[in-house]
């Protein structure tokens, strides 16, 4: 049985028809759906480009393919290629196929009607929240009201109206957004046995500047890379010798790069750009000491769950997944400068407060590993195909 999967994610195509990603979710990602299904389609906006970035992942593969829609940014390229879009939805999700939607936004809003006009059953992947991706200082656009009211309501409806759900999290989106029918506790995140340290760190009076170290896009500003910037900035002012590390690229790194300068710790960042998920993005973890993860909005995020693996200490903000991944001592309200400048000191200032957290993290990360996530996904998966082939048996009884 193929399973098709409706994903918001963007995707590149070469012109030998190969598809590349820029931010995870490569060919590795997809063959998780090989356990229990014969081929994996995945539906996805899809931008032809004539070279491939060095630091760009394969997508597509051995029994892992792509059916591309219109690749669009924003609402009103989303308005302008709508009727495209559903055309391509429409001849993508094809009776007997599993199908899994990677639910939250336009995609899956633009697959789910063509699902209920069947009554044909489908999971939902949902690994974040409309509610906070749309919030006040996540997303700017005069349409932000609409879109939040309506993805959200969207996303409530796609998972009552499922017959599994599988969610980043252990309780939060869960409680958000309720699916009657099986409901499985299962991370995206790829994290190989062998990904974690072998040890907690041991912090002793280190000479030189802590290192901090951030993962995230620049094109838009979710991550909060201005709040980062900002807190460092002023814990350096006030006598802290610290160095900033970002992961990530995007449109608005270059403004991002010119509010470092202007603040006066230009020096002291470092933009290193996107980095081949795995071994490069482990590398720069293990040089740093401390990880900051100051979102607006998460589902689970994976960067922390790596850097939590890698056994560093971690400062995040309490939205989404962060407070089952963190004790409320390691947290700070998102958007509050001067509460993740102090929260920065505190840490940094105290090397046994370190080691506890390297320890606490690691032993955490062991909860989100390959060998522990796989069984859960697989539950899910088996059940998605069994209720599909049910509903092929009724339909042609």
């Amino acid at each position: 049985m193929t399973v098709v999967c409706v994903t918001e994610k963007r995707y590149y195509r070469t012109p030998d028809g190969c598809i590349w990603t820029s931010t995870g979710r490569g060919y590795t990602y997809w063959c998780i759906y090989l356990g229990a299904f014969e081929h994996v389609k995945v539906v996805a906006r899809v931008l032809d480009v004539e070279t491939c970035d060095g630091n760009w992942l394969r997508a597509d593969g051995e029994s892992v393919s792509f059916c591309p829609v219109p690749y669009y940014l924003g609402p009103q390229q989303l308005v302008s290629s709508l009727g495209r879009i559903k055309w391509a939805l429409a001849n993508a999700i094809q009776p007997g196929d599993a199908v899994v939607l990677y639910a939250g936004g336009p995609m899956s809003s633009l697959a789910a009607p063509l699902l209920w006009r069947l009554n044909y059953p489908y999971g939902v992947y949902v690994g974040g929240d409309p509610y906070d991706t749309f919030a006040p200082r996540a997303f700017k656009h005069p349409l932000r009201p609409f879109l939040r009211w309506h993805f959200t309501l969207q996303l409530k409806k796609q998972c009552r109206r499922a017959c599994a759900a599988q969610y980043v999290t252990e309780y939060t989106l869960q409680r958000r957004y309720p699916c009657p029918g099986l409901s499985v506790s299962a991370s995206g995140v790829e994290l190989p046995d062998d990904a974690l340290a072998e040890k907690p760190r041991q912090y002793s009076a280190v000479q030189g500047p802590t290192k901090i170290v951030t993962v995230g896009t620049f094109d838009v500003m979710y991550k909060a890379p201005d709040i980062l910037i900002g807190a460092v900035a002023a814990c350096v002012k006030n006598g802290l010798d610290l160095e900033l590390t970002f992961i990530g690229d995007g449109v608005h790194r270059p403004a991002m790069e010119a509010l470092a300068d202007e603040q006066g710790i230009a020096d002291r960042t470092r933009f290193l750009g996107r980095l081949p998920s795995g071994q490069a993005v482990f590398a720069e973890l293990d040089k740093a000491d401390l990880f900051v993860l100051p979102s607006y909005c998460e589902g689970l995020p994976r960067a922390m769950i790596e850097a939590m693996a890698r056994a560093l200490p971690c400062i995040g903000t309490g939205v989404g997944g962060i407070p089952e991944l963190l004790p409320p001592e390691d947290i700070v309200p998102p958007g509050n400068l001067q509460a993740l400048a102090d929260k920065i000191a505190e840490v940094a200032g105290s090397e046994q407060r370190m080691n506890a957290m390297s320890a606490r993290n690691l032993e955490k990360a062991r909860n989100y590993t390959d060998s522990v996530i796989s069984k859960r996904r697989l539950q899910f998966y088996t059940y998605l195909k069994d209720k599909t082939q049910e509903w092929i048996a009724s339909a042609h009884g």
